[in-house]
């Protein structure tokens, strides 16, 4: 499986450098979000620019990532630019579970907005 991650200090960009997000990449994948989430990344950007399909393994490895960051931080999907990867969000009703931001630098913005309002929560409770 071929991937990019540019870790900063706020958030994570995870870039699949694969054009199928299927059965055969998914447990891989699913693993590389466990890891993430171990290592301590709070905000995580998986970034589909490159991607131009997912079958239901690549979509159950999308929902396993967005549950292992819930309550804990921000898992935010950015690129999903293809028909068929944008017919399957929209067939799966996946718009009102992820938080699905057009660009990476947007869903850099939300990230790190995210984090200010964790910690302002944080310095309030």
């Amino acid at each position: 499986m071929k991937f990019s991650l540019d870790k900063k200090e706020s958030y994570s960009v995870f870039s699949l450098e694969e054009e199928n997000l299927n059965s055969i990449l998914a447990p891989n994948l699913k693993s590389e979000f466990v890891f993430l989430r171990n290592e301590g990344v709070r905000n995580l950007i998986f970034d589909l620019s490159g991607v131009k399909y997912v079958d239901s393994s690549g979509l159950s490895a999308i929902l396993t990532a967005n549950r292992l960051w819930k309550g804990y931080g921000t898992f935010i999907l950015t690129g999903a630019k293809h028909a068929p990867v944008q017919k399957l969000i929209e067939i799966s009703r996946l718009e009102s579970i992820l938080t699905i931001i057009p660009t990476v630098k947007e869903s850099v913005d939300f990230a790190m907005m995210s984090e200010l309002e964790r910690q302002i929560q944080g310095e309030e409770e």
